[in-house]
Order: C-alpha cells, then sequence, then structure tokens
C-alpha cells in the first residue's frame, strides 16, 4: 500500500510539474514579442498574453497549432473550414489582435494604463466576448495561474 501512495504521488508531483513547464513555455515564448508590442501599443503585456493564453489553451488548441490564431480572431481562412482566421505565423496573429484593440473606442482613453481589469471589461464589452463579465474573470484566473 505504502508502495502505491508513493508511486501515486510522484506521478501527480510529474503531471503537475509538466503542466508548470508547459504554461511558462506558452508565456516565455511569446513574451519578448508582447512586450515589443506593448511598448507600440500602449497595451499591458499581461493583457495581451492572458488573452492569448487563455484562448489557445496555453498554445494547444486547433487554431493556434494549424492556424496561428492565438486570439480565436474570426475571418477567412485557406487552411480548413473553421470560421477562424489564419495568419501566416504567430507573430502576425499577436499585432491583428493589438491593431484591433487600437481600432476601438475605448483604446485612447486606455491606452498606457496598466489596469487590466479595465482592458478586459472593455475589450469584451466592445464585442470581443458574448458574456463580458464571465470572460474578464475567467482572464484574472489565468494571469493568477500563471504569473502575471
Amino acid at each position: 500500500m505504502r508502495n502505491f501512495q508513493i508511486r501515486l504521488l510522484t506521478i501527480f508531483v510529474l503531471v503537475f510539474s509538466l503542466k508548470i513547464s508547459a504554461q511558462n513555455s506558452y508565456i516565455n515564448q511569446y513574451k519578448p514579442f508582447a512586450t515589443e508590442l506593448s511598448q507600440e501599443f500602449g497595451i499591458p503585456i499581461s493583457v495581451i498574453l492572458s488573452i492569448a493564453y487563455m484562448e489557445t489553451g496555453g498554445g494547444t488548441s486547433s487554431a493556434c497549432k494549424v492556424l496561428n490564431n492565438h486570439f480565436g480572431m474570426t475571418g477567412k481562412n485557406d487552411v480548413n473550414s473553421s470560421r477562424f482566421k489564419s495568419f501566416t505565423d504567430s507573430k502576425a496573429s499577436y499585432r491583428a489582435f493589438c491593431e484591433w484593440v487600437s481600432k476601438r473606442k475605448f483604446y485612447e482613453k486606455l491606452r498606457g494604463s496598466q489596469d487590466h481589469n479595465h482592458w478586459f471589461m472593455a475589450i469584451a464589452s466592445s464585442g470581443y466576448s458574448s458574456k463580458p463579465s464571465e470572460w474578464k474573470q475567467k482572464l484574472n484566473t489565468v494571469m493568477k495561474k500563471i504569473g502575471l
């Protein structure tokens, strides 16, 4: 019985460690480019990365893997019949999201602000989410989970 408990605990620790490693891997991979975009557009890094992480399941979604779509943006794609837009690479997806945000009415008011809650609510309320309050709550949970 004791050996079984030790093995079970070992498996749990291993799975948990792999999950943390995958989270860090996604964030570490895209943080440098998100930093550049944050400086260019005045959108907090935490907002860019939290939304991307949530929309892709940490880089595991098929839209992310097949279409290079990190934000669930809809539009034309020549790859499959999904409603999600395809991008030439991940950077193009990140840039398209920031450009989309920069064209919204709230943008000038929030540009440069580090208040992620205001950003989340404004983005969600501008048509990005059909359930703004729930979406904002999920993003706050994601931010805590991935340490942003």
